[in-house]
């Protein structure tokens, strides 16, 4: 269990503000609000930023960093020279570049003393990120280890330069296997998507009920999602990490922060920071990861930007939810999986934060779904059969309704046990978290 003993999770007015605009007008002088890192030497951390309103000489900053209160924490990660790190990477060729974020860009690497294939993150000195975000991954990723958690090799910190170092995921991030894909690429089958959402919860899972406190992720996104050998997932970059709310607090008061598509409605208008909002962001993969779609898509037409304003309306016509299905799975999925996946994600993105699940119901209904293997070749009829209907709309387009009404009796019988399987597993989705639920409250009613 990660536990931060010392890490007070309330703002002290000075976080750098992180948005995915670059032509913001005050990041540059909020950049300015950064303070030295203390030298990688020291085992202990500060995760304050001196107050724009106290202006202090070279002298006094270096005596209040050693004033100030700071994490007792010792840090695992080791501790590499740039020259290293430069070796690595062939001096961060362009061959060895992997892509690039909000905090910079990422090369491939092998470290020369072990020979181990890494990920090596270099800050973008003039990015929107800084030293405050640099800290807290570092710490962050020190203190908490999960399998679904990218695990920290180690960081530089060598002049102006700050790098983080990772284990190498080879099949990279999960937006580039469900958006914008070339035709000779491979789409993930059903399976992969349910096992993909199922490790991810997991790990969303451990950062709010094992973490001591509990650590709300804050950027949770398709592209924050890497992929591992066979398609296991783990969350990475946790410079937006915040500390959740302890004892009797609610929330955390914290300017909004995030990747627009993902960001709880209530959070983006009042700033009040819960696991809530968390649960939200992963609705809204979930739903790229049913659909294929962008959480916001600039090029489509207006009403279908974003991937939950374009999908949410669906939820209430049963006669329209095999079509938020992606189009490349060609018909490939158990419709009553469909059903169940899209009931998880509707409960998610609830604009309401109280009606939301807590991620650890999530986790209980898609581990359930991602062993239910699906077997693609049973997916042919159901194929056939939705294309059969669509060309007899087509042929008959002067009464478009009438497909429906001259059904045989046997095509109806078929659809009506569509239906009642969907409300079954909508059903069966909303009792498996009302169940956790009714255990935990009744466990922490007996052990009060």
């Amino acid at each position: 269990m990660g536990c931060f003993p010392c890490l007070d999770s309330e703002e002290d007015g000075s976080e750098l503000r992180i948005t995915k605009n670059k032509d913001d007008d005050d990041g540059d002088d909020e950049k300015r609000m950064e303070k030295p890192m203390v030298p990688p030497g020291i085992q202990s951390f500060s995760l304050r930023t001196e107050s724009p309103k106290t202006k202090k000489s070279p002298q006094s900053k270096k005596e209040s960093m050693k004033q100030e209160d700071v994490l007792g924490i010792n840090i695992s990660a080791q501790t590499f020279t740039l020259k290293e790190l430069a070796a690595a990477t062939k001096n961060f060729r362009p061959e060895c570049f992997l892509g690039e974020g909000g905090f910079g860009r990422v090369y491939k690497g092998q470290l020369q003393s072990t020979g181990q294939v890494v990920a090596v993150k270099q800050l973008d000195t003039s990015g929107l990120q800084g030293t405050r975000e640099f800290l807290v991954e570092v710490i962050m990723l020190s203190v908490l280890h999960h399998p679904n958690l990218v695990n920290l090799i180690g960081y530089c910190y060598d002049g102006d330069q700050r790098l983080l170092v990772y284990e190498f995921m080879p099949l990279g991030a999960l937006d580039d296997h469900l958006h914008d894909l070339p035709p000779e690429k491979e789409a993930l089958d059903w399976n992969t998507r349910m096992k993909i959402a199922a490790g991810a919860a997991k790990g969303l899972e451990h950062l709010h009920d094992k973490a001591d406190p509990p650590v709300i992720y804050r950027d949770f996104k398709s592209s924050n999602i890497l992929l591992d050998e066979g398609f296991h997932p783990k969350l990475s970059d946790f410079g937006l990490a915040k500390l959740g709310p302890t004892g009797d607090k609610s929330h955390v008061s914290t300017r909004v922060m995030g990747t627009y598509g993902y960001c709880a409605p209530e959070y983006a208008m009042t700033g009040q920071l819960t696991k809530k909002s968390d649960v939200y962001s992963f609705g809204v993969v979930l739903l790229e990861l049913i659909t294929g779609r962008k959480a916001y898509d600039s090029t489509k037409s207006h009403g279908q930007q974003s991937l939950v304003a374009w999908a949410r309306p669906m939820f209430n016509d049963r006669k329209k939810l095999a079509k938020l299905a992606d189009p490349r799975l060609e018909g490939r999925y158990p419709m009553r999986g469909l059903y169940q996946a899209l009931a998880i994600a509707s409960m998610c993105i609830q604009e309401d934060s109280t009606a939301r699940p807590l991620i650890g119901d999530v986790v209980t209904a898609l581990s359930y779904l991602s062993t239910q293997a699906y077997d693609p070749s049973s997916a042919t009829r159901h194929r056939s059969s939705n294309q059969e209907r669509e060309e007899r709309r087509k042929n008959e387009s002067e009464e478009p309704e009438s497909s429906e009404r001259d059904e045989s009796p046997k095509e109806a019988a078929v659809i009506t046990n569509k239906d009642l399987d969907r409300e079954r597993a909508i059903a069966e989705a909303k009792l498996w978290g009302e169940n956790l639920r009714e255990k935990r409250r009744a466990a922490e009613s007996s052990n009060g």
